[in-house]
């Protein structure tokens, strides 16, 4: 505050009066380059809720509100917009018939040594030529 009042005291009233005008302009909105406010937007949720607050849209559409989001209602509720949880569940599923399909490493190593065992005895029982 001293200060403001030692430029007032000091400073031409020819600089005082652009400095005034400058700090005005910037404090004042500007217009025309605003979007236009809605104090009455409509918002919808897909809930079914509807409730009115400010914005620069006239109407809004939400997937979640007070009403019915789980941190609120103590319920859980998947929202699964993109079928984020068919497609996991489809690639566990594919993951699990893969895996009843395919062998282990201990059934391919003993299935490797019968067939090394079963040639060294077909070996051994031809006749030499």
């Amino acid at each position: 505050m001293f200060a403001f009042i030692f430029l007032v005291t000091m400073v031409d009233k020819k600089i005082w009066f652009d400095i005034l005008a400058t700090l005005y302009f910037y404090r004042v909105m500007q217009k025309a380059i605003h979007p236009t406010y809605y104090p009455e937007a409509r918002v919808t949720c897909a809930c079914g809720s509807v409730f009115t607050t400010g914005s620069t849209l006239p109407e809004i559409r939400i997937e979640l509100c007070s009403l019915c989001h789980p941190f609120y209602t103590g319920k859980q509720k998947f929202v699964d917009t993109a079928r984020r949880v068919e497609k996991f569940e489809e690639r566990n599923k594919k993951v699990a018939d893969a895996s009843a399909v395919r062998k282990g490493k201990k059934a391919k190593k003993v299935a490797l040594v019968a067939k090394k065992t079963a040639k060294k005895a077909a070996e051994q029982t031809a006749p030499a030529l």
